[in-house]
Formats: structure tokens, sequence, C-alpha cells
């Protein structure tokens, strides 16, 4: 999947706005929305918003979860924990960062928010890297990684099919040889034996 499919589908989420006009509702292939009121907050997808905000129609209002007390929480419990917390939104990175260059005057804390969302991101990815690792070292089969996101399995998605074809080949490579090696020590045991009557 390719990372601008990933922002399509993050920008189907919904976020809060507050519109500087008032419309009808408008009937989207996703469901309708609005109607709009001016000063009145409603519910759109994260792709509508955004429009919206750049053509100075409506302020952004931020989704809960962008929280800088919250979020310090999910950075402390990701980094005790060995594996994945559940992230307070599926595409929590693909919102944030369309969010935050958009409307930086919208979020309280802006930078901050950036900062620690970044944190909490390369904390996963290198959690992410060294389960993977371990997955390789350990010739395992399968592996189950709960609540990661679309964004983060793309970010490793080049190097776990490469790493595991490989390791699949010197596998058969090595089973190969000592097949060869067993029936080389089979059939001088049976030329000794022949010797021997």
């Amino acid at each position: 999947m390719e990372p601008c499919i990933i922002e399509f589908i993050g920008e189907k989420s919904t976020i809060g706005i507050v519109p500087n006009f008032s419309f009808d509702p408008l009937h989207l292939i996703s469901g309708s929305v609005g109607p709009f009121r001016a000063g009145l907050p409603v519910h759109v997808p994260l792709w509508l918003g955004i429009h919206l905000r750049k053509q100075q129609k409506c302020r952004i209002v931020p989704p809960e979860w962008m929280d800088i007390e919250l979020l310090e929480e999910i950075k402390e419990a990701e980094k005790k924990s060995k594996f994945f917390t559940k992230m307070p939104s599926e595409h929590y990175m693909v919102e944030a960062q369309l969010i935050m260059s958009t409307a930086p005057d919208d979020v309280p804390r802006c930078e901050e928010l950036r900062t620690i969302i970044k944190d909490i991101f390369d904390t996963r990815e290198s959690k992410l890297r060294t389960s993977i690792d371990a997955f390789i070292k350990g010739e395992g089969t399968y592996a189950k990684l709960d609540n990661l996101t679309l964004l983060e399995i793309h970010t490793v998605r080049p190097i776990l099919p490469h790493s595991l074809d490989h390791i699949a080949r010197y596998q058969r490579t090595a089973m190969a040889t000592q097949r060869d090696t067993s029936s080389l020590g089979l059939s001088n045991s049976m030329n000794t034996s022949h010797f021997s009557q």
C-alpha cells in the first residue's frame, strides 16, 4: 500500500470544525454532512475539514486525543511495555500531520504536540524493528503484532519480505547441502560394508 493511499484512508476520519458560513447539508458518497451554521460545531470528514480550512471557511477543532497530558501518558506506556499500546486513533500520524500543517493556529501547543507525536511514532518504529529482528533471528514462521497502524506497517514493508526471502533461500540451501552430505555418508558406508564381505 502506497503512502498516498494510507493518507487517503486516514482522510476519511471524522473531525470537528466550526464553520464561519451557513449552508445546507452536503450529500457525499460516504453520507451527508451538515447543515453548516456559522459558529456552530459540526463533524465532517478530515479531507473536507482540511479543504474548508485552506479556504479559510472554518476553524478546526483538534480531536480529543490531541492532548499533551494524554499523549505523554501514551508515550510513557509505549516505552514501558514490550507490546504495542493501542493508539487513540488508527490514523494518528496522518491526522496530526494534516491538521498541524494546515491549521497550526487552531491547535494549542502545536509544536509540543508535534514533538510528542513524533516521539511516540519513533518509539513504536524502534520497537517494531526490534520485533522483526527477533522474529528473523528466531527463525519464526509467523508473528502477531496487535495495535499497529497502516503507516507503521508500511514503514517496515520493504524490508520484511526481502529479509524473509533471503532466510528461506538460505534454509533451502542448507537443507540441500545437508541432504547431499547425508547421501554421501550413506553411500560411503554401503561401499565399506560391500568390501568387507
